[in-house]
């Protein structure tokens, strides 16, 4: 009896070894197949699939950089893959300011206020039980908010991304904030504590976490005293103005796009003549502005670097406040981007160009990578707000009402 067993446990302890793991590439060969094929197929689908956009060959255009007279800045740098224009254009601004100011270069961090602005819509879509905006688009005047609140950091402070990472890219970090605010919604958890925490940690991982203290030029800062002692910009001095019928002229009034989540109503209203003066007369007087508004019109050419407004949309005698207001309530001109406005040109027509600094992938693609030349009709139709010195504009502001 005890040999069966014997036997039969030897059997059993054969039978029934550890299994052993190996790695193997993954193939899937036919997967392959259906990729390369659905490709070949869309590409063929998409061929004749084309844009209508103005023809701009016979057009007299600036043909450089050099026609324009322009305000000191920085090279244009790439925002990547990332929905940052109001912060790239922003901080190119700021950096044009402190030249202005102080005579000195400094090249700012874009990303460090993109790290905070996620903090704070974050706090916002809690307080407001998830009924807030929730994007990665901003405002201009979302950069001098986080300023005031965390200051500003050099560049080499805080890169705001893997220092291997060639380009900036939000694309995974984005999706993994929405779907864990969604989820925070869905399940109805809103610990305040708790959910910034995570947001911070999924922050970090794609950002780096931004510093709390650093060294530059051979002094230690903290991000509020190199803001205050380094940079000399002091936010309150600057302001923002749109022009839209919507809206009593002469006030102080909100902004109604999305982007706008924390729903700023300080912007300045005033008539489109008064607004298209106040931009030329401010780049005359070397002053440059961060501008935003749509971008998406058949007369912009990132082949050509311009932006027009062909005269089958619009003939240029006929584009007012009324056809301004008309494409922003029909929804033809959106929020869709941010630049900088640093230079401009008068061509022998005694027509306006203004030279702006592009951080999109569209303006890499024509002779002059980051730039493009905006023809006044293109910015009187299609911009919408614009951020500036309040120095620059003193004489408008002058005529508002002080409550």
């Amino acid at each position: 009896m005890k040999k069966i067993i014997t036997f039969l446990l030897l059997i059993t302890s054969t039978t029934m070894a550890q299994d052993k793991g190996v790695f193997e590439s993954y193939s899937n060969s036919f997967y392959g197949k259906i990729v390369r094929e659905s490709k070949t197929y869309d590409q063929i689908d998409n061929a004749s699939d084309k844009s209508f956009k103005m023809y701009l060959d016979d057009k007299e255009i600036p043909g450089s950089i050099e026609e324009f007279i322009i305000v000191a800045s920085e090279e244009p740098i790439s925002q990547g893959n990332t929905g940052t224009c109001w912060c790239f254009s922003t901080i190119s601004f700021y950096e044009s300011e402190i030249q202005r100011i102080t005579g000195k270069r400094i090249n700012l961090s874009e990303l460090y206020p993109v790290y905070f602005e996620y903090i704070e819509k974050a706090r916002e879509y809690i307080n407001t039980r998830g009924k807030s905006h929730l994007g990665e688009g901003s405002e201009t005047n979302a950069v001098q908010r986080m300023m005031k609140i965390y200051g500003i950091v050099p560049l080499e402070a805080y890169t705001g991304k893997p220092s291997n990472q060639p380009y900036h890219n939000h694309e995974k970090m984005f999706s993994e904030i929405n779907t864990y605010l969604r989820n925070c919604k869905e399940t109805n958890f809103w610990d305040e504590q708790v959910i910034i925490a995570n947001i911070k940690s999924i922050l970090d991982y794609y950002m780096g976490a931004p510093p709390k203290s650093f060294k530059y030029a051979g002094r230690t800062y903290t991000p509020r005293s190199f803001l205050k002692n380094v940079t000399k910009l002091e936010p309150n001095d600057y302001v923002d103005f749109m022009s839209l019928l919507q809206k009593p002229y002469w006030s102080q009034e909100e902004y109604k796009v999305p982007d706008n989540w924390w729903r700023s109503d300080e912007y300045y209203n005033i008539p489109l003549d008064e607004f298209m003066t106040a931009i030329k007369d401010a780049i005359k007087n070397g002053y440059s502005m961060s501008i935003g508004g749509d971008v998406s019109e058949s007369g912009y050419s990132s082949r050509h670097d311009v932006a027009m407004i062909p005269s089958y949309d619009i003939p240029s005698k006929y584009i007012d406040e009324n056809a301004r207001q008309f494409r922003f309530s029909n929804g033809t001109t959106t929020d869709d981007h941010a630049i900088h406005l640093i230079g401009y040109k008068v061509d022998i027509n005694n027509e306006w160009w203004f030279l702006i600094k592009d951080s999109g992938s569209g303006s890499r693609n024509g002779k002059f990578p980051g730039y493009y030349f905006y023809h006044e009709d293109f910015v009187k139709l299609k911009m919408m707000t614009f951020t500036i010195h309040k120095d620059a504009v003193s004489k408008i502001l002058s005529k508002f009402k002080n409550d």
